[in-house]
């Protein structure tokens, strides 16, 4: 009998029973700094070196929960012919490549799961062809290692990205495939390009801009990735369940390209302790803070100061840490390019991210954080289990030249409840 996991994220910091990943591929080595900023790339991956760190990364999270691999979940679901017709035909739709349609239907599960994630290759069987500059008739999912963006676990459902690059719209076509036919996971999967009281083509949402604070209430980033429209679509999702639920808003930079999700600027260590990008969260800047509350079937929107005065109105309680330390504005900014305020919990206290940024490995060891490097578990040198709280450093040299950190390498889809009582 198959174990069923009903998805369920109440927090970001409940104990993680269950995490989708995506070890990086052929795909990332797809691509040449002519094409790296068409596939969202500030530079080209070396992937032998981003490939050992990590599988440090993957070991880790192996050994604490239960680990996915999306290959393996979209390969099963291939084996149901009627279910590879339909992802098939709507992602050669979507990309308007209704040529390859019957190429991919006659490849092998595991070969068309290959062939969707690292590209097909474009046959120069015709002058047009033979003439074209590209490479791929489908172009690879550069991106897709970045599990975080494409699909959102909030509650017991599953909320399916809507990408603001069409270049990563095929992630989430697979992934509300995986949640809608994988029998595996128990779930309920809504879709914003379905949405009737919202015009679809100005909703934009992606996961790093998604965080559960707690159970209802959820902080979203609106800038580049996620549009306003995208967060009234989820408004419109919440405000008819009759019941009490929040969303604060946090506007998010245009540019640099290191602020493109709220995740590089806001992440939750502990039930009441974070990091944050502090020029972005605290200091009075023209980044507005918004908190929609949904009380008795109205809806009330006002401006607050800073996200963690909008969540002390409601009751839950936050300490700020600072990545790049407290002291150097310079040092904050560095470190937070290289995804140093996005970290990944597995408990509560208890993270992963990388520990190229020493200077926020200090602010949190200064906080009571046992920095673990992630070797040292892997290697058994270290048994997590003999420290309450702590941060395993992963080696991110190559890993964050990428655009991202531990939480957007990782889609968790089953956190225990946090029981609030036992850490006020």
């Amino acid at each position: 009998m198959k174990n069923i996991i009903p998805v369920q994220v109440n927090s970001e910091v409940g104990k993680l029973e269950g995490v989708i990943l995506h070890r990086p591929g052929r795909e990332v080595e797809n691509m040449t700094p002519g094409n790296a900023e068409k596939a969202l790339y500030s530079d080209i991956l070396n992937l032998s070196v981003a490939d050992k760190e990590y599988s440090d990364f993957y070991d880790v999270l192996s050994m604490i929960t239960t680990t996915y691999e999306v290959r393996d979940l979209l390969t099963e679901v291939l084996k149901n012919e009627k279910v590879k017709h339909n992802l098939i035909h709507k992602i050669c739709q979507n990309e308007n490549e209704p040529r390859i349609f019957n190429f991919l239907m006659a490849l092998s599960p595991a070969e068309t799961t290959r062939q969707l994630f690292e590209g097909v290759i474009l046959k120069k069987n015709n002058l047009t062809n033979f003439l074209s500059r590209d490479k791929y008739i489908l172009r690879p999912l550069h991106n897709f290692f970045f599990m975080r963006d494409a699909s959102m676990s909030i509650g017991s459902e599953v909320l399916i990205g809507k990408m603001a690059n069409q270049v990563r719209e095929r992630e989430s076509i697979i992934m509300e495939t995986i949640f809608n036919y994988h029998p595996d996971f128990k779930t309920r999967t809504y879709n914003p390009i379905n949405s009737k009281k919202v015009p679809s083509n100005k909703i934009t949402i992606e996961g790093g801009d998604v965080i559960v604070a707690n159970e209802n209430t959820l902080i979203i980033g609106m800038g580049g990735r996620t549009t306003s429209e995208g967060i009234d679509y989820i408004i419109e999702h919440y405000k008819n369940n009759g019941e009490d639920f929040n969303i604060i808003v946090q506007e998010l930079p245009l540019a640099p390209e290191s602020f493109i999700h709220l995740d590089m600027v806001f992440t939750f260590l502990d039930y009441h302790q974070c990091m944050v990008y502090e020029p972005v969260i605290l200091k009075t800047n023209r980044l507005d803070t918004v908190s929609i509350l949904f009380r008795n079937g109205h809806v009330k929107i006002s401006y607050e100061d800073n996200i963690i005065t909008a969540l002390k109105k409601i009751g839950h309680e936050v300490e700020p840490l600072f990545c790049g330390g407290r002291t150097d504005v310079w040092t904050q900014e560095r470190e937070q390019w290289h995804s140093g305020t996005n970290f990944f919990a597995v408990g509560k206290g208890k993270v992963l991210g990388y520990g190229r940024n020493t200077h926020t490995m200090d602010e949190l060891a200064k906080n009571g954080y046992a920095i673990i490097p992630a070797n040292d578990i892997v290697s058994q040198k270290t048994d997590i289990a003999d420290y309450e709280k702590y941060c395993i450093a992963i080696e991110g040299s190559e890993l964050a030249r990428g655009g991202g950190g531990c939480r957007c390498m990782t889609m968790p889809i089953k956190r225990q409840q946090v029981n609030v009582k036992s850490i006020l």
